[in-house]
């Protein structure tokens, strides 16, 4: 009997047998084949990606500082489910190609990735997916191309309408000095800090210590010199090593060129302010994101009801963080699978 063969009779089989033993959906346990990665010519790069599963394709776009992983447990749920899973290394991270030009990583050039790749794929269309910076990727992807992005899952970073300034500039006006964004701007300041010793770079960003937004006098984006805080279940030392690994290789260059297109992204968003998103879209957070800590970017998710007309569902998951496909990946499966199926 073929594998093919096989697959299926076991995937038909599964609702019923799995009814019977447990309240678990059918696809959590359903047969998945394995993750390949190869590289493909997109808009001009080359990018990296992991793929698993066939079927309706659905990019994953992940944020900083992370890689194509981030995504695996999305990617096993989503071939089970019957899906074909496509994380690329987003233009800058990993093994894609890391243009040197800092004006190369504009959200049209990210979104021009994204829309290249649906067709590299020989698909018609997709669902997008992004976390953290994959976030407004996935935002301006359903907005300039409805044709290709039929749903839309958002994780972390809720749809801003355009501002009347763009955000340094705000910031600046404001009189903040010392925000995330503007320790970023300097080429070779961040990249200093955070290449000096990687491994440590990476806990402390992610579960060591507590890295706020608004930086302290005299410090760096990373905080104090204290102790790490351990480390949480939901990462593994498999998982810090992966990307302890990538980033030793690669330099934080790539990824922090996207926070130098920050304004950039305002002036040439105004080519399609005011676009609406009407296909489906399912945003996912964390209770506790501390992207979310800030009270206007909280306010920004009930404000969705009127910002982005094909919202069919926000879910907050109660006592997670940013990490969130990690740290809670049951939840944020479910969730998806359930959307993508309706």
């Amino acid at each position: 009997m073929s594998m093919l063969v096989t697959r299926r009779t076991v995937l038909q089989a599964l609702p019923a047998a799995m009814l019977a033993a447990s309240s678990a959906p059918a696809w959590a346990a359903a047969a998945d084949s394995a993750v390949s990665h190869r590289k493909i010519a997109v808009n001009g790069i080359t990018l990296h990606i992991a793929e698993q599963g066939q079927g309706p394709l659905v990019i994953l776009c992940h944020g900083w500082p992370e890689s194509w992983a981030s995504w695996r447990h999305q990617m096993k749920a989503l071939a089970a489910a019957g899906y074909h899973a496509v994380a690329p290394d987003m233009r800058g991270f990993g093994d894609s190609d890391a243009p040197e030009d800092i004006g190369a990583y504009s959200i049209a050039h990210t979104v021009g990735d994204v829309a290249g790749l649906v067709t590299a794929l020989g698909d018609k269309s997709a669902t997008i997916v992004g976390h953290d910076w994959g976030a407004p990727v996935a935002w301006a992807a359903a907005q300039l191309r409805p044709d290709l992005f039929t749903k839309a899952i958002v994780l972390s970073i809720p749809f801003a309408p355009r501002g009347p300034t763009a955000p340094l500039q705000s910031l600046k006006s404001a009189g903040v000095t010392n925000y995330y964004w503007q320790y970023f701007q300097t080429p070779g300041v961040a990249e200093a800090e955070l290449e000096k010793n990687v491994d440590l770079s990476m806990r402390a960003i992610l579960y060591g210590r507590d890295v706020t937004l608004m930086l302290k006098p005299g410090l760096g984006f990373l905080g104090p010199d204290t102790p790490l805080a351990p480390r949480p279940d939901w990462l593994s030392e498999e998982d810090i090593g992966q990307v302890v690994a990538t980033y030793s290789r690669t330099g934080f260059r790539g990824g922090l060129n996207w926070y130098r297109n920050i304004d950039r992204n305002w002036e040439i968003s105004g080519a399609w302010d005011g676009l609406p998103i009407r296909q489906p879209v399912l945003f996912i957070a964390g209770e506790k994101d501390i992207v979310l800590l800030n009270p206007r970017v909280r306010a920004l998710v009930p404000a969705m009801a009127q910002t982005v007309p094909g919202l069919r569902k926000t879910v907050m998951i109660d006592g997670a963080g940013h990490w969130i496909q990690r740290e809670r990946p049951a939840e944020v499966n479910a969730a998806m699978i359930e959307f993508l199926r309706q």
